[in-house]
């Protein structure tokens, strides 16, 4: 029986299988996870903002900001046993879930959050396996660590596999 272990916004957690990390609500906020396939390990990040919009001397780095997140992860992973150059990134979320009067001249929320994510993975040499982002819509996932899987599940919309 796998362990279940929530995710919620603003956190990471690791876990090596059998678990399986769930996170809930994913609009504007993007869910990266990373996974090393000979561990069986895997870690999930709940980002609800791109990056600090001000000065960051002084602010905790946490995995409310996807640019600090893929970092905070890969530290955690390595403590788990697992192999920089064995992780694969797998990225949900990041939809528009307001009117396009809220968009600033360098898009939404969410689109920023992808953006965001996928140059972390790329400054930390992590190559970017599947993906179920934009759309206006939440999602919810479901990572499971003996796999690698995540099952993503929105309203109105087919359960993905990913």
């Amino acid at each position: 029986m796998s362990k279940i272990i929530s995710v919620s916004i603003s956190e990471l957690k690791v876990a090596i299988a059998p678990a399986v990390l769930v996170t809930y609500g994913l609009g504007s906020c993007v869910g990266i996870a990373l996974y090393d396939p000979e561990a069986r390990t895997g870690g999930l990040a709940h980002t609800l903002l791109p990056a600090p919009v001000r000065d960051t001397q002084g602010v905790e780095k946490s995995a409310k900001f996807t640019c600090w997140a893929v970092d905070l992860m890969v530290d955690e992973l390595v403590k788990c046993g697992c192999a920089p150059e064995r992780l694969v990134a797998k990225l949900a979320g990041g939809a528009t879930m307001f009117e396009s009067q809220y968009r600033s001249t360098h898009g939404g929320i969410g689109e920023r959050n992808v953006a965001a994510a996928k140059a972390a993975l790329e400054r930390c040499g992590i190559p970017l396996v599947a993906e179920d982002t934009g759309g206006d819509y939440g999602r919810s996932l479901e990572f499971n660590t003996a796999t690698g899987i995540i099952m993503v599940r929105a309203l109105q919309q087919p359960i993905k596999q990913i």
